[in-house]
């Protein structure tokens, strides 16, 4: 089995509708070492969708996971292997999503009610695949977000044979609070993660939830063995750029710009528009490129409002366009 831990002390939450295959090329380019997961993914849409078009990505995102949606272990075990075989490091099942569309279908945040399916669901995959099965959850959920209930969780889960646990340290009410909500209005308790590595020393636990900076990510490596970071990577991707330097202790190809990060994505966005990928898919994930800049506010003016790169026909493959959009300096 591929061993991922180092990779692992720092990694991108997968965000719904952000990290396509398209913006974790691009967080790549920026660092080398990062581990990227793909957007939740439900085993209904491999099982009967277009499997393809949810699995594909490109050679260059590696090391990359998968998260999947589900609680029917069967049905995950199969989804795994897809995985497997599409090339991915690692699967992960999604415990810590609170949409009511998660709920309604038996997964996401309500499995921290059932920590025993968890384990089975867990157990299915790790069997059916050679790669990682890994495991992202809550504190806690509803009137379920004592410390007693969280380990009892982790402790039924791990006893089934998972080794590694992705914590968002905030718990979700599944009634009464929207998803957004529920990124932002329950308390972040980095404590409970912190006691979970103590009294778990033999499980990988990364923590996820409100970190911001490298320094913050060191600060948490200082108490656990991994960080997730979310949307501040993906509204300011920048603060990738010196993380192989200060986090994986990497001196080798340093990024120089933000200039030269534009030069290298620009041949991707041109060879996808060749394939009919059309240019806003990939444009929307570098608008945040020059966020805290003078010019940032130009940069994104000017990549939403240049029609020559959004027009049908030939003039889209003129993806180089987007160099004459970057701010001045």
């Amino acid at each position: 089995m591929k061993d991922l831990s180092w990779h692992r002390k720092l990694s991108i939450a997968p965000m719904l509708d952000w990290t396509d295959r398209h913006d974790r090329f691009l967080l790549r380019l920026l660092s080398k070492h990062t581990l990227l997961y793909s957007e939740m993914v439900t085993t209904g849409a491999l099982m009967h969708g277009d499997r393809d078009h949810h699995l594909r990505f490109n050679s260059e995102e590696n090391p990359v996971a998968l998260q999947l949606g589900g609680s029917n272990p069967a049905e995950l075990a199969e989804c795994a292997r897809m995985a497997e075989d599409y090339g991915y490091d690692e699967v992960n099942l999604n415990c810590g999503c609170p949409s009511d569309r998660v709920q309604s279908g038996r997964f996401g945040a309500c499995l921290m009610g059932e920590p025993e399916l968890v384990g089975k669901c867990v157990q299915a995959m790790q069997q059916a695949v050679s790669i990682p099965v890994t495991v992202k959850n809550r504190i806690g959920i509803d009137q379920m977000d004592s410390w007693e209930d969280f380990r009892r969780f982790i402790a039924i889960v791990a006893d089934f044979g998972c080794e590694v646990f992705i914590v968002h340290a905030r718990k979700a009410w599944l009634q009464g609070l929207s998803p957004k909500e529920n990124r932002e209005k329950p308390p972040l308790q980095y404590d409970f993660v912190y006691r979970l590595k103590e009294e778990f020393p033999q499980l990988h636990i990364s923590l996820n939830g409100g970190v911001k900076t490298l320094d913050e990510v060191n600060g948490h490596l200082q108490k656990c063995d991994g960080v997730m970071v979310g949307r501040e990577a993906y509204e300011n991707p920048w603060m990738l750029a010196l993380a192989d330097q200060v986090v994986f202790g990497q001196s080798q190809n340093p990024v120089q710009s933000r200039r030269q990060i534009v030069e290298q994505f620009v041949p991707y966005v041109a060879r996808q528009m060749e394939l009919g990928v059309p240019f806003h898919i990939m444009a929307k994930h570098i608008l945040g490129l020059y966020a805290g800049l003078p010019g940032s506010r130009r940069w994104r003016r000017n990549i939403s409002e240049n029609q020559s790169l959004r027009s049908p026909g030939p003039r889209p493959l003129r993806a180089e366009l987007l160099l004459e959009c970057l701010p001045e300096g």
